[in-house]
């Protein structure tokens, strides 16, 4: 327990980290202009929370992805097929409207002569989901950044998602799932590679 203005306060409370006062006045200029009471009891707390929300979904930007990519592993028992971690949950937002981007990932490669722990593919992944997105340059980031770093015979790439931007305005469509692929290496000029990737994917 810490001591704040006299008062005996959480831990948790106390190491919430400070938001600016010019991104509060934004959130509240927001709430005013969407045609509520930036002052009633229910949102006086939240240009802060606000604040706090985005810095944590834009953690990306503090960090880079290819950071997890960098211990790997030459010991791998001779294996030499496809290295693959299927539908990984993400999500991320979209730079048009600051809408939720939710969906899921598929990364696949084919190692040369290494491999990495497998849970770092899903931190790559979340390394750029955690920035301002378009599903096209999510999906082409994810895939570059194995390949520049793992150096694999190839790379593959699906991204599954539905875009809070379609479905909570403009044509207000649910259910709709967008669908990107980027494959490189062997994957992209070996239409047998490629096929058989996919297909593990589910995408076939």
């Amino acid at each position: 327990m810490n001591i704040m203005h006299g008062h005996l306060v959480p831990e948790a409370a106390a190491a919430k980290p400070p938001v600016p006062h010019e991104v509060q006045e934004a959130v509240r200029t927001l709430l005013r202009w969407a045609g509520d009471d930036p002052d009633r009891e229910g949102l006086l707390d939240t240009p802060a929370r606000v604040g706090r929300a985005w810095k944590e979904y834009c953690s990306g930007y503090g960090e880079d992805p290819a950071i997890h990519l960098s211990r790997t592993f030459e010991e791998v028992g001779g294996y030499d097929e496809v290295v693959m971690l299927r539908d990984i949950p993400f999500q991320s937002h979209c730079e048009h409207h600051l809408a939720p981007i939710t969906g899921t990932a598929s990364i696949a490669y084919l190692p040369t002569d290494r491999v990495v722990g497998i849970s770092k593919l899903a931190r790559v992944l979340h390394g750029f989901a955690h920035r301002l997105q378009i599903q096209e340059r999510l999906t082409a980031d994810v895939a570059q950044c194995i390949w520049d770093n793992l150096r694999p015979q190839g790379v593959a790439v699906v991204i599954k998602a539905q875009h809070g931007c379609m479905t909570g305005r403009g044509v207000r469509t649910h259910g709709v799932d967008m669908v990107t692929s980027k494959v490189l290496g062997c994957f992209r000029d070996d239409p047998s590679s490629r096929k058989e990737v996919l297909s593990l994917m589910g995408h076939g």
